[in-house]
């Protein structure tokens, strides 16, 4: 689970050459600029990469931590289905190390969610 201050998140976004430009895909970017707050929905979007790589990590209770690849944020995408619904889509190198580090056949399961000055999103993985 994650939680953004999501004016404190906007301010973030607008200062030129932050970590956040390259932190979402150009889906993502789209996304949120069809939404009613934009920086509501990035802020969203950026709570549930980091909802992801907790959950990476609590899988990995008692073993050794691994590290994720360099630029992950921009490899863990949100993406919607036709009603909205969120997802998570691993892409490249992030696919590649949370498949060897827990085994290629996970589920993410997503909930996004943001009100006022606040957005959160939640994730649980499961395997079949």
């Amino acid at each position: 689970m994650d939680l953004v201050h999501v004016p404190s998140f906007a301010a973030q976004l607008a200062v030129p050459g932050t970590r956040f430009a390259e932190a979402f895909t150009p889906g993502e970017r789209s996304d949120a600029a069809d939404r009613a707050d934009p920086s509501a929905s990035l802020a969203a979007r950026w709570a549930a990469k980091e909802a992801v790589v907790k959950a990476w990590s609590a899988a990995l209770f008692g073993s050794p931590p691994v590290l994720p690849p360099d630029g992950v944020h921009r490899r863990i995408e949100v993406v919607t289905d036709a009603w909205n619904r969120p997802a998570v889509r691993l892409l490249g190198d992030v696919a590649t190390a949370v498949a060897s580090s827990l085994g290629p056949d996970l589920h993410w399961h997503l909930s996004l969610s943001h009100d006022a000055d606040y957005a959160t999103a939640f994730v649980t993985l499961t395997r079949p």
